[in-house]
């Protein structure tokens, strides 16, 4: 089965492009287009998308309050957001993420990352690992009236210790990879410790567990001006 994309961004131009880019692949298939955060809501309802493609400014109702109620609703649990962003504004990729996008990606971002990403966000992971990445969310996810606070640190009870410190990893941007050579087991081991730690706190996907890492004072925010 394709992966189902719903577009969200209000310039003509850039949808017609992500949408003939997407169109060309075998594994994926654009089932509508939105042109504000208003009707992205409608349509991810209506079409159930795997993944809704979303820009942040737009008109009316803005990516990140459509990005929010999308995440929210339990008909669409098994729908992800991917923030599409100029970084002008860096808060706005903290509320996207705490809002429940599984990442972001650049509007630069080349034709293959943009591909890359969208199977990546689609098969339930995120996109976090970047150092730039890595650097916003250390800095601006622990600030205070970013969004709904999804976890307290007498949560971090359910978890093992090999678990909690797996989430550490991942709330430092690493890949499954990257963790499973420093703990010396395999990537699948890593990604089921991953997965028993969502399931335990009930995070939606990956992005959400880094989330909760900074929530509940596991992962430590970088101070100001640390890259």
């Amino acid at each position: 089965m394709p992966i189902r994309v719903l577009l969200a961004d209000d310039q003509a131009l850039l949808r017609a492009t992500f949408r003939i880019l997407l169109d060309s692949c075998d594994d994926m298939e654009v089932v509508a287009e939105a042109t504000d955060g208003a009707e992205a809501v409608d349509l991810a309802r209506l079409h159930r998308p795997d993944l809704v493609l979303m820009d942040i400014r737009m008109p009316g109702t803005d990516g990140l309050t459509a990005t929010s109620v999308i995440c929210s609703d339990p008909d669409l649990s098994s729908t992800r957001v991917l923030i599409l962003t100029t970084f002008e504004i860096d808060e706005y990729v903290a509320q996207a993420l705490r809002s429940g996008a599984s990442g972001f990606l650049g509007k630069d971002v080349t034709a293959d990352a943009l591909l890359a990403g969208i199977r990546t966000v689609a098969a339930g992971d995120s996109l976090l690992s970047p150092g730039a990445t890595r650097t916003l969310i250390t800095r601006f996810l622990a600030a205070p009236g970013l969004g709904t606070r999804l976890a307290a640190s007498e949560d971090l009870a359910a978890l093992t210790t090999r678990e909690r410190e797996v989430m550490t990893w991942v709330a430092e941007g690493h890949s499954n990879d990257e963790i499973a050579e420093k703990l010396f087991v395999s990537p699948l081991t890593v990604r089921t410790h991953v997965h028993r730690a969502m399931t335990k706190l009930g995070a939606r996907d990956r992005a959400q567990l880094v989330v909760m890492a900074y929530q509940t004072g596991l992962a430590q925010a970088l101070p100001p001006g640390t890259a």
